[in-house]
């Protein structure tokens, strides 16, 4: 069993000023100013280590690609929600990930914030399977595609627009922050079940481009997959 996951955070003001040593800087501006410092850039985007999460998404699919059941979460009670994802993680034993860009920062958030709330993570995301960087189980479709680094990285939107499915259509990224402080939770819970479906559709064609799904079933799930992404895009 695969678990293809997103989540979705906000920065986390209160950990940024401490670290910034700076309580009365506006958040635009305290964003600008920890991005310059802690990540060397000024898009106001930061590493894994200061965001919180708001909300996430998870989709059960078998081995040959049929989704089976999806999980997701939204709320301010991030310890909540971080044992919601861990007690569906431990519905499956031996489950993989998919993801986009996953080791890069989800998986980190997830570990960074289990610390900060003392929290335990199943055992499984810590297994070799998981943490090797060639794993088979721990698919991070950015490395997939730019043979590790070999290339460059893709963005999700762009492998959209590659095989014409519309991607992106409920928000941007960097959107998320303004969802939340309008008190859209649900909102950003339904754009984080996009991205969770479009990485979904992204995975199944590569799988079938490298000759590991057959055309029939191929065509079929694709089909299903499309479907529930306009209904999700629609609602």
């Amino acid at each position: 069993m695969f678990f293809i996951f997103d989540v979705e955070t906000i920065p986390d003001f209160e950990f940024v000023r401490r670290v910034m040593n700076d309580h009365e800087m506006d958040e635009h501006d305290l964003l600008i100013a920890a991005s310059e410092q802690l990540a060397r850039n000024s898009s106001g985007f930061l590493p894994p280590m200061y965001h919180r999460m708001v909300s996430w998404v998870g989709l059960w699919v078998e081995n040959n690609g049929k989704p089976v059941q999806k999980a997701g979460w939204n709320g301010e009670d991030e310890k909540k929600g971080l044992t919601a994802l861990f007690d569906s993680l431990l519905t499956y034993k031996d489950f993989g990930l998919i993801h986009h860009n996953g080791r890069g920062f989800d998986l980190p958030l997830i570990t960074y914030r289990s610390m900060k709330h003392g929290m335990q993570m199943p055992l499984r995301l810590n297994h070799y399977d998981i943490r090797y960087r060639f794993s088979k189980s721990n698919v991070d479709l950015m490395d997939e595609f730019s043979n590790y680094g070999a290339s460059s990285y893709p963005k999700l939107k762009h492998l959209g627009y590659l095989i014409d499915v519309p991607f992106k259509q409920t928000a941007e990224g960097n959107e998320v922050l303004a969802m939340y402080r309008e008190g859209k939770l649900e909102e950003i819970e339904h754009y984080c079940y996009e991205d969770v479906m479009a990485t979904y559709i992204v995975w199944l064609r590569m799988k079938y481009t490298v000759g590991d799904i057959a055309e029939d079933i191929f065509k079929n799930l694709n089909e299903r997959a499309l479907s529930k992404l306009k209904e999700i895009q629609a609602s």
